[in-house]
């Protein structure tokens, strides 16, 4: 079970927030797993956005908690950009505020960090880095692709089986400002509810 804190967290998540325009978009990735699940022993989500420093994280992060609360264990999420930069802080904060584990692993300017989200579970393992670095998987992967620039950016990525457009708008426009704090958890309200619908919906 993940920590209580999420739990609660999960039990709030509001899937009538979700536009019916979204939702079809969201059905490409149900579909794509959906199909997947009978024949692959293990199906790899790779989050790709341009610098790997928000929403993917916050892409990867909510993905391996559904599939670990709704018991998809086959399912193993990764995330990329189309360069390395490091995970912004804000994003590390909003998780723990929700009910995540972290604990810094190494300084620098590219922190790594362990994001744990249930007590007897691997930690995530959250660092920036480019979309085909060797932390990922190079082949049988699918690409979701959370932001329009990288989706632009990389016309082609080796290795993948499948590419589903999945954007989210960017809180790094309210950096430095008043709404950063509630940008950053609404936008990752926003994921964690849709990457609820996805999962719970696989069946």
């Amino acid at each position: 079970m993940v920590f209580n804190k999420i739990k609660a967290f999960l039990e709030c998540v509001d899937l009538k927030s979700i536009p019916e325009d979204r939702k079809m978009r969201l059905q490409s990735l149900i579909d794509h797993l959906k199909s997947q699940m009978p024949h692959a022993e293990i199906i790899n989500l790779n989050f790709i956005c341009t610098h790997n420093s928000r929403r993917s994280h916050l892409s990867q992060v909510w993905a391996q908690v559904m599939a670990y609360h709704f018991q998809y264990n086959k399912i193993q999420c990764y995330s990329g950009g189309t360069e390395a930069t490091a995970i912004f802080p804000m994003v590390i904060n909003t998780l723990e505020n929700t009910g995540f584990v972290i604990n810094k692993l190494s300084e620098g300017t590219n922190p790594i960090y362990a994001i744990k989200y249930a007590p007897n579970q691997l930690p995530i393992i959250g660092f920036s880095k480019a979309f085909d670095h060797s932390f990922n998987p190079i082949s049988q992967f699918t690409a979701v692709m959370t932001c329009s620039e990288a989706n632009e950016a990389c016309p082609v990525i080796t290795g993948t089986e499948n590419r589903i457009s999945l954007t989210y708008e960017d809180p790094k426009l309210f950096d430095d400002t008043s709404l950063q704090e509630e940008k950053y958890l609404e936008r990752s309200t926003q994921i964690a509810t849709e990457l609820y619908y996805v999962f719970s919906n696989l069946r």
